[in-house]
């Protein structure tokens, strides 16, 4: 039997999808609370800041500190931080720049230290990413915010940042350094945060490989859910095996209730 002293819950297919709470999601998050049951929210998300999603979540009926929200973002601008550089060629959309701006200079002509890409959508053209890619051949690092595959946009599947990380690694030669799930690093911040090791600690996700390959990777518990991009045919082509597979989060009270914290 597992013993969880808290839990780090994936954001959009978990608590969310598209404009859709998951039913039972705002319950769960009050149990928690209740409980005194720490947690944390950690999402690849990279098309909005910090405080829209705590807006969002608010919105939704999720009241949370905008400080328990951890994004590829807020790990790429603390790298940065301690690297004493600052000068960015942002591949990104939304508003997710006004997480690096009070620290970063953003889009700079010429001279950039990291050309950092996530979920850019539509601004993903052969423009953009060939100035990336001249950045990078002048001796720019590669930060990719997150690497996922696909996500589960209101229309359906769609194609993450992943895909043009690799088309830039390939063109380049450069390895991107992995600022999101499932980056060590990444998941340290919220650890450090909530004061936890990582074997006190399961993270909730819908992604397989990205939330419980690398949660158990660094060493923590995965709990999988059957909602957001979750299939059945994934999780049967891949040797990862979450510790529980649940019909959504708000299953969630159940196990916790069945001991899984002392």
């Amino acid at each position: 039997m597992m013993v969880i002293k808290g839990f780090l819950i994936d954001l959009d297919g978990v608590l969310y999808v598209g404009g859709n709470v998951i039913s039972g999601a705002q319950e769960t998050i009050e149990f928690l609370k209740e409980k005194k049951i720490p947690f944390r929210f950690v999402s690849n998300t990279t098309r909005k800041c910090r405080e829209t999603i705590a807006q969002r979540l608010s919105g939704m009926g999720i009241d949370i500190p905008v400080e328990y929200i951890f994004t590829p973002p807020l790990a790429a601008v603390t790298y940065m931080k301690q690297s004493g550089r600052n000068r960015v060629y942002l591949l990104t959309t939304g508003d997710v720049h006004k997480d690096f701006e009070q620290t970063c200079s953003c889009n700079c002509s010429s001279d950039v230290d990291y050309v950092v890409i996530g979920d850019a959508g539509d601004k993903l053209t052969y423009a953009s990413l060939n100035r990336a890619f001249r950045h990078l051949k002048s001796g720019a690092e590669l930060i990719a915010l997150e690497k996922d595959r696909f996500w589960m946009a209101p229309d359906g599947l769609s194609l993450s940042a992943g895909p043009f990380v690799e088309a830039l690694e390939f063109a380049t030669g450069k390895t991107p350094l992995i600022m999101g799930k499932p980056s060590l690093t990444f998941f340290e911040l919220t650890l450090n945060d909530m004061g936890l090791s990582a074997q006190e600690t399961a993270i909730i996700g819908d992604d397989i490989i990205t939330d419980i390959g690398g949660a158990q990777s660094a060493g923590m518990k995965g709990i999988l859910v059957r909602t957001g991009k979750f299939s059945e045919e994934n999780i049967s082509h891949v040797e990862i095996k979450p510790e529980y597979i649940i019909n959504s989060i708000a299953d969630l009270r159940n196990i916790i209730l069945d001991g899984i914290i002392p």
